[in-house]
């Protein structure tokens, strides 16, 4: 059996805050060089549109393509590709779409109003954004998963049109990621991607329609070039690499948890999987099992290389402590496999989606559960939250004053607005108000 090679930390070690630090580290921000490309990029989709697109898709997708129509694919040929899986996959993409979109109609914010008293009406309007723009990444791997859960929350939340690129390097296309296209509910897909993709999405071509926000995650490239165009439209985050946090009390199956922590560390080199426990015995019967299970994954070397250098298997003292863990890493997925889940729970400030239980596999929500799998990282469950319905509308608010609520609000605008030198906002409120 080939050795683990993963961190082991305690925190009862000198070192120990020093050393998570240097784990968690992730520069998301790209380097001069990368920006400089993604900056020309940008330039040539705005300058040139199509004829950029069909030459840069060319050029970095190995393509031999002459114009936009061969870049363009039809509703039906997203049926055709539907149709044509096995009915076992099928079911499944069905399965998984009805509990995504089950879920996510609970997400849907209702617009309100209240009359006050002199007749008043305050409130706010809920509307959908016109378009969207959904990146699915391609080559290496291919995710239906991620065109469910980005489509699918757009579809609920009333966007009239769902723009889809995804990219074909080499001409190859992915039947799985069109099926789940058709059965999203996505309008219209391009096979473009990287940086140019995200140009076009952003500012148009005379194909590619500009859209309101973009999301999906991507490599380098795309992630600075959602950055570039932030302003201009939406983005939904600036996503890092997969990560996932498991704290266990001892009574889970290590072989499970060794599972668990390979699921994210498969997905790239860079993914991060760390375990926490107060049972150093526990720690121990984990740590043989990934060592002894390791070489059995398809992806063993790109999981070996993860857990060397960002995984860590860290002791705690006690229940609190792994607590204190837990909302210091934030952790995109995290993983309560304890007796009593419900009773952290309450404790549980930062993380991107709880897994609660022995047997919730972070898997299940990567694919069916129904929770969005779209999730912010790097730490920034601190502030940020899962891809959702909330995130395809806007709010607007709704003032309609009264005659009697206009002249009795005008004084307090005036005043204010003449404490600030505003002149015509005083006055403005002024012609409002009732001798």
């Amino acid at each position: 059996m080939t050795a683990l090679d993963i961190a082991r930390l305690s925190t009862r070690d000198s070192d120990f805050t020093a050393r998570l630090d240097g784990l968690l580290a992730w520069e998301g921000v790209s380097d001069a060089e990368v920006q400089h490309r993604v900056e020309t990029i940008i330039a040539e989709v705005r300058a040139r549109g199509d004829a950029a697109l069909v030459e840069l898709s060319n050029r970095f997708d190995r393509l031999s393509v002459s114009g936009m129509d061969e870049l363009t694919l039809t509703p039906e040929r997203l049926r055709q590709a539907f149709d044509g899986l096995p009915e076992a996959q099928r079911e499944a993409l069905r399965l998984a779409a009805e509990r995504v979109r089950v879920y996510h109609e609970r997400q849907k914010p209702e617009s309100w109003q209240y009359t006050e008293a002199d007749g008043s009406v305050l409130g706010q309007q809920v509307t959908p954004l016109d378009r969207a723009g959904i990146y699915v990444p391609g080559g290496k791997a291919a995710y239906p998963s991620s065109v469910l859960m980005n489509a699918i929350p757009a579809h609920v939340a009333g966007v009239k049109e769902i723009i889809m690129v995804v990219p074909t390097p080499d001409g190859v296309l992915n039947e799985l990621v069109l099926a789940a296209a058709h059965l999203a509910g996505v309008d219209r897909v391009f096979t473009l991607g990287g940086a140019q993709a995200v140009a076009a999405l952003a500012y148009g071509t005379e194909t590619v329609p500009r859209v309101d926000k973009i999301v999906g995650p991507g490599n380098i490239y795309v992630a600075t070039a959602k950055r570039a165009v932030f302003g201009q439209v939406g983005i939904d985050m600036i996503a890092g690499p997969s990560e996932i946090l498991v704290v266990s009390d001892g009574g889970t199956d290590p072989e499970w948890l060794a599972m668990d922590l390979f699921s994210q560390a498969e997905h790239d080199e860079d993914a991060q999987a760390i375990f926490v426990s107060w049972d150093a015995e526990h720690l121990d019967a984990v740590a043989e099992a990934m060592a002894r299970l390791l070489p059995t994954l398809e992806r063993e070397a790109i999981a070996r290389q993860s857990l060397a250098e960002r995984g860590a298997l860290i002791h705690c003292r006690d229940e609190a402590e792994a607590v204190e863990l837990i909302n210091r890493i934030a952790a995109e997925h995290l993983e309560l496999s304890v007796a009593d889940p419900e009773a952290w729970l309450p404790r549980v400030r930062h993380a991107g989606a709880i897994f609660m239980g022995r047997h919730t596999a972070e898997a299940l929500g990567d694919y069916c559960a129904g929770p969005n799998h779209v999730l912010p990282t790097s730490g920034t469950a601190r502030f940020s939250s899962p891809l959702g319905v909330y995130d395809f509308q806007k709010r607007s608010s709704i003032i309609h004053c009264s005659e009697a609520g206009a002249s009795s609000l005008g004084p307090t605008a005036s005043i204010l607005a003449r404490g600030e030198s505003l002149t015509a906002h005083a006055r403005s409120a002024e012609y409002r108000i009732k001798s």
